[in-house]
């Protein structure tokens, strides 16, 4: 016997989730945190802060990452074709939220490096995937896009950053005020 489909929310007399709704509800599943960055044609570096990162394949090896649509930096590297996901340690919240906010300059004052891939390196992460884009599916409000894994550096043996129901860590409460120059905020967006 098959299974029946489940009923589309209208249809049980409850509505489709709201933005909020899929933010709360999406945020119980922690994730680690990444910075995806690239040059854009000019050949300055951009980035953003992104949790939507996985690896896809082993051979050959392929990656994945989410970017909005609206965000500035993703169109940037989506054009010049190579990116590089920096993957954050534990105390690294002030350098996502440098990435993950739409103010600011991003690479202003900080160091980092430009990889023999020909992307921005961070330094200080645990690990680094350089890659080249393979594949972009748009869905949604987001590209799903596949990286073509060129090099990996493996910098550091440390705790990953989490993010969890919106803040850092699974066993820290939410901050009760933004630190520093750049603020996490909702309105922000991650591309």
């Amino acid at each position: 016997m098959r299974p029946q489909s489940p009923a589309a929310p209208e249809a049980l007399g409850g509505a489709a989730p709201t933005p909020t709704d899929m933010r709360r509800a999406m945020g119980a599943f922690a994730t680690g945190v990444t910075v995806v960055t690239g040059l854009d044609t000019q050949g300055d570096p951009v980035g953003f802060a992104c949790q939507s990162f996985a690896s896809v394949s082993l051979d050959p090896p392929l990656i994945l990452f989410c970017a909005d649509h609206r965000g500035r930096a993703w169109p940037c590297i989506r054009d010049t074709g190579r990116f590089c996901v920096n993957v954050l340690a534990e105390e690294q919240a002030g350098l996502c939220e440098r990435f993950g906010s739409s103010r600011g300059a991003k690479f202003t004052g900080l160091g980092w490096d430009l990889s023999r891939w020909g992307t921005p390196a961070l330094r200080g992460v645990l690990v680094r995937a350089h890659a080249e884009v393979c594949d972009v599916h748009v869905t949604g409000d987001h590209d799903v896009v596949i990286g073509r894994v060129l090099g990996l550096e493996a910098e550091r043996e440390q705790r990953p950053m989490l993010f969890f129901r919106g803040h850092f860590g699974v066993d820290t409460a939410p901050p009760a005020a933004p630190v520093g120059p750049f603020t996490w905020g909702e309105g922000d967006l991650w591309g």
